[in-house]
């Protein structure tokens, strides 16, 4: 029996023996279905679930009639979402993440003797589809035969790195066996969740079966009634390849070069797990499981851990915000319009149809509208070709696609949606004249990223159903969508907007309709800083090499190239003109604009862009029309991260103070999500709790006092903001 004795159950958890379901088709076979009732929706491995298998497997075990086993879900497209991430998150002490690892690998390795594989009696079989990620994946690996539910939504991997952590119940030792190292790799470094074809070339499921017939093919396999030859790695690559140690050194060279590179060493473990499955092959299974054991105890009790499950929780809590209050999904969109064929309503109009939503593209300009259909069918076809969506979805995403010079055909959509230009008159006319076009019950809906919801919606009939529903550039890539609630704005209108928003694979975070909303309000002063730092003399490279060790995406030099030079200023100009002193904005960028260096898009910013591989823009050095700058610059690469990162942190803790989210964790979400600030610190707010709010503050008052900023236009951005210097006071953090 395996001893879960401190690890936390639910608070509902159920009494013994009710989450997995035993069914007897045949009088040698039984069917063991997985079925929690305090899991309605989804079952997960949680210390109930394991208990009760581990009864389970017990009482089959004692049953010398038994001959087959199937591991099946509640339903053929219903199995599990994996180990609980509520019951790693709540772990205090390496040793309760190493007893939960080690007594979850003696119960998958117990189901793994009892099957002919493991020189048991029994022919295992799992029987799965849907959603099948880690320790539910791992679980169907220890079974003798993995049958696969053929249906688009069936999802098969082990993505834990994604969370800090890696496959530890036997994932990490027994899918090198199964698909060869170099697979194994691609897919557990990565986090890859496979679609069931995908799964089954890989050779990590068997067979697949159509979700109707998922039970029945499964139950003739373990029975002996239908040959299935196990997909396992075999041949001349098993020997020259996953068993040779020479390559497998080389192997794990290229991979080590290409982590680094990816993580900067700052996810410690990719980097634990490599060793792990290129060694695999050539060790016996026992000692693997014990090396698993070893490496994933201080992982699931790291920072890094702790921060990164923190927001997949904090991700999973915001698709919620598209749930009443009765439990129930806000009513679908099915049928949406997009007012506006540049490069965002375009992106827009094409991942709505991608999505399943009947999408009308209006555009008057008959180039923009063929540029939007172009890169549509595009990157839908860039999909097929890799075998990420099959060619009925294809056709079916293409078709869902209209486009239309005319206003017409928006009386039949649910939501109407703009992006034309940043004016508020021209927002206001088109709005106003959709009104007219769709129906009385239609959203409005507008991707403004700086104009008030409210002043937009003020001239317009029935402004309850006016909401911002702001994307960021680019639209396919960015995950964060801001649900801007203006003062007249229905609830019920949010909540359809965010489940819209979650049904496109975007994460909704709903703000105050304030200037700069969430997002832009505080990337305001970081990009700022880091201009001004450029015009005192700093090497924008060098600035940009501080902040992607630090752990953003991309330097604030190279960002403000990316957005664009001309957006930038704009976006600048406003925040100034709403909060004053401490939004003061750089005149840096103004010969720029003057010379029509825009960013990227026109080959010069404060760098020059020359093409690349991909069509992707290539850096080729700082601009040397950058303005003449003073100098020499003498701060610390440490100064330089405070000046950025704590202005941003100054102007959150004032977010917070206006109410612009619900709270510390929200406005962590949208950092992450939204500016790319580094997950692994687990948010804004979770960053500044980590350093000490008091040292935050004794850092924000030396900036304050520094001599180019005491006394000048900007010196309120580093004044500590009063309910940041009320917590220090207090000892409090945001998240405490």
């Amino acid at each position: 029996m395996i001893d879960l004795a401190g690890i936390p159950l639910p608070a509902d958890a159920p009494p013994p023996g009710t989450c997995w379901r035993i069914e007897r088709p045949a009088p040698e076979l039984v069917r063991l279905h997985l079925d929690p009732p305090h899991r309605p929706k989804l079952a997960v491995f949680d210390v109930p679930v394991l208990r009760d298998l581990d009864l389970a497997l017990a009482a089959l075990a004692a049953d010398p009639a038994l001959r087959g086993l199937v591991i099946a879900g509640r339903e053929p497209l219903s199995f599990a979402g994996g180990a609980d991430i509520e019951t790693i998150a709540r772990f205090a002490e390496k040793e309760h993440a190493e007893k939960f690892v080690r007594e979850g690998q003696a119960l998958f390795e117990r189901l793994h003797r009892l099957g002919r594989e493991g020189g048991g009696r029994l022919c295992t079989v799992a029987a799965v589809g849907g959603a099948v990620p880690g320790g539910a994946c791992e679980i169907a690996l220890a079974c003798d035969r993995l049958v696969l539910a053929d249906d688009p939504k069936t999802r098969i991997g082990l993505p834990e790195v994604l969370l800090g952590i890696f496959p530890a119940w036997g994932g990490s030792q027994r899918l090198p066996r199964r698909i060869g190292v170099p697979a194994a790799l691609d897919s557990i470094l990565a986090g890859k969740l496979h679609p069931a074809k995908r799964a089954l070339r890989l050779g990590l499921a068997d067979r697949l079966a159509k979700p109707a017939y998922l039970w029945r093919v499964a139950e003739e396999i373990a029975r002996g009634g239908i040959a299935c030859p196990r997909r396992e790695r075999r041949g001349w690559r098993l020997w020259l390849v996953d068993r040779n140690p020479l390559a497998g050194a080389a192997i794990a060279h290229l991979a080590r070069r290409g982590v680094m590179k990816e993580t900067k060493g700052q996810y410690p473990a990719p980097l634990a797990v490599l060793p792990l499955v290129v060694r695999a092959p050539r060790m016996r299974l026992a000692t693997g499981l014990a090396a698993e054991l070893a490496a994933v105890g201080p992982l699931a009790a790291s920072d890094v851990s702790k921060s990164l499950v923190n927001l997949f929780l904090l991700s999973e809590a915001a698709k919620k915000l598209g749930v009443g209050p009765d439990g129930e999904k806000a009513p679908r969109i099915a049928r949406a319009a997009v007012i506006g064929a540049g490069v965002m309503g375009g992106g827009i109009a094409s991942l709505l149809a991608e999505k399943g939503v009947e999408a009308r593209l209006h555009d008057l300009e008959p180039a923009a509208l063929d540029a939007a259909v172009h890169a549509h069918r595009r990157e839908i076809e860039r999909k097929r070709k890799r075998r990420r969506i099959e060619r009925p979805e294809a056709d079916a995403a293409l078709d869902r696609l209209e486009v239309t010079r005319a206003p017409v055909g928006f009386a039949r959509c649910e939501l109407v949606l703009e992006a034309v230009a940043e004016r508020l008159e021209v927002k206001r006319a088109v709005l106003g004249r959709l009104a007219t076009l769709a129906r009385p019950d239609a959203i409005l809906a507008t991707n403004t990223s700086s104009l008030a919801v409210d002043a937009i919606a003020a001239s317009l009939p029935r402004p309850e159903r006016v909401v911002g529903m702001h994307f960021f550039n680019p639209v396919r890539r960015m995950p964060l969508v801001e649900i801007v609630r203006g003062t007249a704005t229905d609830p019920g209108v949010i909540a359809r907007v965010a489940r819209l928003a979650v049904d496109l694979g975007k994460t909704p975070v709903v703000v105050k309709d304030v200037p700069g909303f969430l997002v832009n309000r505080l990337l305001g002063p970081y990009l700022d800083e880091a201009l001004r730092l450029v015009e005192m003399g700093a090497d924008p490279a060098a600035i940009d090499r501080a902040l992607v060790d630090f752990g953003m995406p991309m330097g604030p030099c190279e960002l403000v190239d990316e957005v664009g030079l001309d957006i930038a200023a704009h976006a600048g100009a406003s925040l100034a003109a709403a909060y004053g002193g401490r939004m003061a904005a750089t005149g840096f960028l103004g010969p720029l604009l003057a010379a029509g260096h825009l960013g990227k898009k026109s080959g010069a910013g404060i760098y020059l862009w020359k093409p690349g591989p991909a069509g992707r823009p290539a850096n080729g050095g700082v601009n040397p029309a950058l303005p003449s700058r003073r100098g020499p610059f003498t701060l610390t690469m440490v100064e330089v991260l405070d000046r950025l990162v704590l202005a941003m942190g100054n102007e959150a803790a004032r977010c917070l103070e206006d109410a612009v989210v619900a709270g510390p964790r929200e406005l962590d979400l949208a950092t992450v999500f939204g500016t790319g600030f580094a997950p692994f610190r687990g948010g804004l707010l979770r960053h500044a709790d980590a350093v000490g709010l008091a040292e935050i503050v004794e850092r924000l008052e030396r900036l304050h006092a520094a001599p180019d900023v005491a006394g000048s236009e900007r010196a309120e951005r580093f004044a500590p903001a009063a309910s940041l210097v009320e917590r220090a006071r207090a000892g409090r953090s945001f998240h405490g």
